[in-house]
């Protein structure tokens, strides 16, 4: 018996789906998140962000309060729709999700990854839930939305894809951290293993919201988080595109 045999006999259909999230959100999908640091740049130099216990800090805020939260109610709302095959509702969250995006960094890096994401999944985890986005131009697509869309396309149920999503999240913020502060390996693992907590109420919270205007829990207290990737446009010397 070949080996590709042997592993297709034993593998359930939440094994594949597990694998493929894991794939998804995994520093190799070429979405180049890597260039991206979220304004984090900007808050080492200015000293908000100067060690561990800072960083875990910051990015709870984010969760909690700032872009992060606003990137989960777009996720839901968007894992929502595209379940159910709503086409007319997800162009009304791509409307949203850019609206939300409030300088040009914050739409830089939310355009890029969603429209090189939409790029990769067509070519390798194609799924009719992706059409649903046509009329959404690159430049107009944001990550959440488009990440959203394809998990609830492969029936990921959303618990599991915001996880994963808002996990890849943070730990990209924790690999910057890493290469600006400088934060230790050791560190940076700790700081994501404290971060668990705050992301999974984050993921409690937002799949809990209703299926209202997704607009009217939506919310940001992180106005120096805001102000960062407004600062970090005209940073003398920067390592990433925000």
């Amino acid at each position: 018996m070949g080996m590709g045999t042997h592993m297709s006999t034993g593998i359930n259909m939440a094994e594949t789906a597990l694998y493929d999230l894991l794939s998804w959100m995994s520093p190799a999908w070429p979405i180049g998140a890597f260039a991206h640091s979220g304004g984090l740049e900007w808050a080492v130099e200015a000293r908000l962000v100067v060690d561990r216990s800072s960083v875990e800090g910051w990015i709870a805020d984010l969760l909690e309060h700032g872009a992060l939260w606003s990137d989960a109610v777009i996720f839901v709302h968007a894992h929502r729709a595209a379940s159910e095959d709503d086409g007319a509702r997800l162009l009304e969250l791509a409307e949203l999700a850019t609206a939300l995006l409030g300088s040009y960094e914050r739409r830089l890096e939310a355009t890029a990854q969603g429209a090189a994401f939409r790029r990769i999944a067509r070519s390798t985890a194609a799924t009719p839930a992706l059409a649903l986005l046509d009329e959404v131009d690159d430049a107009d697509l944001a990550y959440p939305l488009v990440a959203a869309c394809l998990m609830a396309g492969h029936g990921i149920a959303c618990n599991a894809a915001l996880t994963a999503f808002l996990h890849g999240a943070i730990a990209n913020l924790v690999s910057a951290a890493q290469r600006l502060i400088p934060l230790g390996q050791t560190d940076g693992q700790l700081a994501i293993r404290a971060l668990r907590e705050p992301l999974f109420s984050a993921v409690v919270r937002a799949e809990a919201l209703p299926d209202g205007d997704p607009f009217a829990v939506l919310g940001s207290a992180c106005l120096s988080a805001e102000l960062a990737c407004m600062a970090h446009e005209t940073q003398y010397t920067r390592l990433f595109r925000t």
